[in-house]
Formats: C-alpha cells, sequence, structure tokens
C-alpha cells in the first residue's frame, strides 16, 4: 500500500511539472505576449498538452489510481479525498481521444487573441466559429464521460462540487424574487449626483501606484508574488511560493483599477495562505471556486466598500492624486463606490447589481447545454435578459455578449460561482463579526488580522476539504443564501433608503 501510494505521488509531482509549464505561459498570453506569437504558441502547447495528456491516461497511472480506489477504505482520510479526486478525473480524460484533447487545447490557446480582436472591434461574428467549436468540444467531452446527468449539471461540478442548476435555481430564484424589486426601490432612492472626481484624469502609471499600496495594506508577500495589467484581471498560481495577479486600467474611473486589484488580492491572499505540505498532491489550491470568490468578494465588496476601510486609507490615495481628490471626504468616495446603477459591464457592476450580470450568464450556459439555443441566437438573447433583469439594452457587443473572456477559454459553468461566492463571503462575515472587531481592525495599517482568521478557518486547507464541509465547520450552518440578501439589505437600506431591515 505505501509503495503505491508513494508512485501515486511521484506521478502527481510530473504532472505537476507540465502544468507549471502551461500555466506559465498562460500567464505570459494574457499578460506581455506579442500578438503575432499566439499561431506557433499554439502549436508548441498542443505538443507540451499531449504529453500531459499522455501522463494521466498512461497504463501505469491508471492501474495505481484504481487499485488504491480499490482499497479506498484503508486509507487515511486525506490520502482518500485524493484518490478520490484523482479517480473522478481519470474516469473522464481516459474517455476522451488524445486528437481531441490536443485540439481543444490548442483551440483555447488561439481563441483568446482571437477574442481579445472581437472585443476591441465589436465584431461577434469574428469570435463565433471559435465559440461555436469550443461549445461543440464540451457537449462531446460531455458524450464521452457517459455520466448519467444533465449536461450542464456537469459542467457545473468541475467547479463546484456538488453543485447543480436545481441549487443554482434555488439560489438565483431567491435574487429573482428578492434582489431585483429591491434594486429597483434603491435606484429610485438615490439622490445623489456624479462628482468630478469618480470620472477625473488618472494616470495609469498612479493607478498602479495606488494599487501597489493595496497589496501593503492587504499584506500580499511579494517575494512569493507580483502584478501586471492585463486586459481581463486574473490570478494565477502554482503553488503559495508563485501567486501572480493583474489589474486592468481605465484612466478615467479610477475606482475600476481598485477594486479589480482588491478583488484579485482576495484570490491571491487564499492561494498564498494555503499550507505548502499540500503542493505536491491533489489538494493543493483552493477547494472550489465559490469559496475562492467568496474571499475575492469579501476583500472586495464587504471591507473595500466600507466607511471603515476608506476612514484609514483615503488619505493614501490622496497622497498619490492630490488634485484629483482634493476636499474629497469620506462619505464622497462611500457614495460614489457604492452607487447603485443599471451598467452593461460586469466587472464594473456595483455590488448589489453583480449577481443580476451572473443570472444572464448562467441562463444561457443553461441554454445552450440544453440544446435551445445557438451562438447565432447568443447576442440577442443576452440583450433581452439584461433588458428583464436590469431594464437595460446593450447597444454594442463589445459591451453584451464580448465583454468577458471565460467562454474563449472554455469555461462554461463558472460564471454562478461568482454569485454562489457573494453568497459564501456574507455567510463567512456574519461569523467573523462574532469573532473580530472588525471595525477596529480596519483602522489598523494593514488586513494582518483578518488574513490571519480567514487562513485559520480557510486558506490553510487548500482543497483537503470540500467548501460544503468547509462552510459548516466556519459558520455552524449549511449553506443558506438568506445571509447574502440580509447583508446587502442591511447596507443598503441604512445608504439609501434610511429605514429599519427587518
Amino acid at each position: 500500500m505505501d509503495v503505491m501510494i508513494q508512485k501515486f505521488h511521484e506521478a502527481i509531482i510530473k504532472q505537476k511539472a507540465y502544468n507549471y509549464v502551461l500555466y506559465l505561459t498562460g500567464w505570459d498570453s494574457a499578460t506581455e505576449a506579442p500578438h503575432g506569437s499566439f499561431a506557433r504558441r499554439a502549436e508548441m502547447l498542443g505538443i507540451i498538452s499531449q504529453e500531459a495528456f499522455r501522463l494521466i491516461i498512461c497504463p501505469e497511472y491508471q492501474e495505481i489510481v484504481n487499485m488504491l480506489f480499490a482499497r479506498i477504505d484503508e486509507l487515511d482520510d486525506v490520502t482518500r479525498r485524493e484518490i478520490k479526486k484523482a479517480k473522478k478525473a481519470l474516469d473522464k480524460i481516459v474517455k476522451i481521444p488524445e486528437n481531441e484533447y490536443v485540439g481543444y487545447q490548442k483551440l483555447i490557446s488561439l481563441t483568446q487573441v482571437v477574442w481579445e480582436d472581437a472585443k476591441a472591434n465589436n465584431d461577434y461574428n469574428s469570435f463565433k466559429t471559435n465559440l461555436a467549436e469550443i461549445i461543440q468540444y464540451n457537449k462531446r467531452f460531455i458524450k464521452y464521460y457517459g455520466i448519467d446527468d444533465l449536461p450542464y449539471n456537469i459542467l457545473l461540478d468541475e467547479f463546484e462540487e456538488d453543485m447543480t442548476m436545481k441549487d443554482y435555481d434555488q439560489l438565483f430564484n431567491l435574487l429573482k424574487a428578492e434582489l431585483v424589486p429591491f434594486v429597483k426601490e434603491v435606484i429610485a432612492a438615490q439622490k445623489s449626483q456624479e462628482k468630478p472626481f469618480e470620472t477625473a484624469f488618472y494616470p495609469k502609471d498612479k493607478q498602479m501606484q495606488f494599487s501597489d499600496k493595496l497589496m501593503n495594506i492587504m499584506a500580499f508577500d511579494r517575494s512569493r508574488g507580483l502584478l501586471k495589467t492585463s486586459v481581463h484581471p486574473f490570478t494565477w498560481n502554482t503553488s503559495p511560493s508563485d501567486v501572480r495577479l493583474t489589474t486592468h486600467i481605465l484612466e478615467n474611473t479610477v475606482f475600476s483599477s481598485v477594486f479589480s486589484t482588491i478583488h484579485e488580492l482576495g484570490h491571491a491572499t487564499y492561494e498564498q495562505q494555503i499550507d505548502e505540505k499540500w503542493d505536491n498532491t491533489l489538494l493543493s489550491g483552493g477547494t472550489s471556486s465559490g469559496i475562492h470568490e467568496s474571499q475575492s468578494r469579501f476583500y472586495e465588496n464587504i471591507i473595500g466598500r466600507s466607511k471603515e476601510f476608506w476612514n484609514t486609507h483615503l488619505a493614501d490615495m490622496q497622497a498619490i492624486f492630490p488634485e484629483q481628490l482634493a476636499g474629497v471626504t469620506v462619505d464622497d468616495v462611500i457614495i460614489a463606490i457604492n452607487k447603485v446603477q443599471r451598467s452593461f459591464i460586469r466587472t464594473e457592476a456595483d455590488e448589489l447589481t453583480y449577481s443580476l450580470h451572473v443570472m444572464v450568464r448562467y441562463e444561457l450556459e443553461k441554454r445552450i447545454f440544453s440544446e435551445e439555443i445557438s451562438v447565432d441566437d447568443l447576442p440577442k438573447i443576452w440583450n433581452e435578459l439584461m433588458v428583464e433583469y436590469l431594464g437595460i439594452e446593450p447597444q454594442t457587443d463589445t459591451e453584451g455578449i464580448l465583454q468577458d473572456v471565460h467562454w474563449s477559454e472554455g469555461m462554461f459553468g463558472y460564471f454562478p460561482t461568482y454569485a454562489l461566492g457573494s453568497a459564501f463571503a456574507a455567510q463567512i462575515y456574519y461569523t467573523m463579526k462574532k469573532e473580530l472587531d472588525i471595525e477596529a481592525i480596519l483602522s489598523e495599517p494593514t488586513l494582518g488580522k483578518i488574513n490571519a482568521w480567514l487562513k485559520t478557518k480557510i486558506h490553510q486547507y487548500g482543497s483537503s476539504k470540500t467548501a460544503k464541509e468547509i462552510l459548516k465547520e466556519v459558520t455552524n450552518e449549511d449553506f443558506n443564501p438568506e445571509y447574502y440578501l440580509r447583508y446587502l439589505k442591511e447596507k443598503y437600506t441604512a445608504l439609501y433608503l434610511q429605514k429599519e431591515v427587518h
């Protein structure tokens, strides 16, 4: 048994080495690779992906996993979870023909730049052929798996274990019933006018300077990570010793980069605080997309949009932008960054309407994988759902169907975890409030004490525990989306409606 476990871990380390190369190339692709490099890059990545694929499907590895799975009751809890994860992944990938796996990896590598050009040129037609091919690959893969479940459930499970359309429908139906009318009420009650500092010119280099300051505030370990810019912000990592993030800069919308940076630092903090003992196992990295998003949304919204945070750090920002922020008060900032409005771009959406943007994508993905709509239908139905949920209709594909990178990467099933993560964050927050004096901590120079609490409760475990296990252990409850509605209603009622919340 011990020999088999040792051989299993030797195989995992080798697989991780290949993935390291693939991930590093992906980071380069998104941050600084020259535009003309992508065809050659896709060719080379196809070869590396092929070798990585062969490592997983080789008979020796399959035999080890299957033998250990057959004796799973004899394993310790940690190894048992690892083998379950390995078996689940193996049972899928061995059913995919090698040429299809490699072809899909090449397609994904090429499609990123196709999407970037389509978005820049407001040209959905130049993207939809690649998108249709990506969708067809995923549909074929699902058939190969032979799993007796609805196709979209299989994709949802890739990002959030044991979460199905039934679970997400319950969450989104609650938001439709409660949040959509509440958003209308808040928007109707807002009276504040946009102030000049909100749309003033903030040079890119100065914005990056403040993002650098935010890294200090969030106690990010620079010896194990770095920050760059990209078209779409993201966090990349291979272990706690190498965690990288990007932000994006809009020179007339300074708070876009501020919250982009804080959001990605939430992801990065999670990854940096995972115990390194998981590095050479299948239990490294965050446990699920929903828990990951809970960390980024917690830091971005619950902390970063709070009055206590800006009481401490507005002066830091004013030191970098003395002209643009001259005479600006904390109350001015709080109203500006918590303004509720019907907007087109998800990543720029306010906290209250954000999950309505996610619902649009969730509904589309459900229909794509139930064969209800084609890629030709997507822009029109996208716009219809935006009208239904947010009351506005995009005028261009760039501000509509083309705005997100995820589909170009084949990440169907990921979007719902953004809303799920926001709901997880609220539930975790109400527990944290019982154990920490959050207001006092936010008066300090860094968020180190909050980081430490999250490391103890969540981060250190990596993927050794499931999302459901972590949430239950932290909050003593199963998932309860009512906390999310409570948080939003308490906050925005206090800001704009001036009445008690029951």
